[in-house]
């Protein structure tokens, strides 16, 4: 058994990759990752439930909507999908780590990585040579509970 990994293919089943110059709709991020969660379905035969969907649609519009606000040039959506999730991953230029912020039912607005956090599977932000790299894991089928 090789514990290390080496020899694993950890390459995704399924992915696709947008580049934004910064001036195009945040609607169309999220119209590409529907048309990609589409084809993971249609084309790949994975179920896609309308939860995985909306999640997905929520994480992109907060990422992309990020990159313009805090890092305005081009960015990069990767989605990937790795057991049973789907990676929604954003790049953007600026190095600096987002704040995510406690709950506070007061605070008005800046709400969006908080509600990331608490709806995906997974949520990490990775340093790169040049800006920074977040991503969330999307479970894409509801857990059909016990039989």
């Amino acid at each position: 058994m090789d514990m290390a990994g080496e020899g694993v293919d950890r390459r995704p089943l399924i992915a696709f990759s947008a580049v934004f110059e910064g001036t195009e709709e945040i609607a169309e991020a999220r119209r590409l990752a529907c048309a990609f969660l589409d084809e993971v379905e249609s084309v790949h035969g994975l179920k896609v439930c309308d939860r995985a969907v909306a999640l997905v649609e929520l994480v992109v519009s907060e990422l992309v909507t990020n990159t313009r606000k805090y890092a305005p040039g081009p960015s990069e959506m990767t989605l990937e999908v790795h057991d049973g999730c789907v990676e929604v991953s954003v790049w953007d230029s600026n190095p600096n780590p987002p704040a995510v912020l406690p709950p506070d039912p007061f605070r008005v607005g800046q709400h969006g990585l908080e509600i990331i956090v608490a709806a995906a599977r997974t949520f990490r932000v990775h340093r790169e040579p040049f800006g920074k790299r977040i991503t969330a894991s999307i479970t894409l089928a509801d857990d059909p509970g016990p039989n």
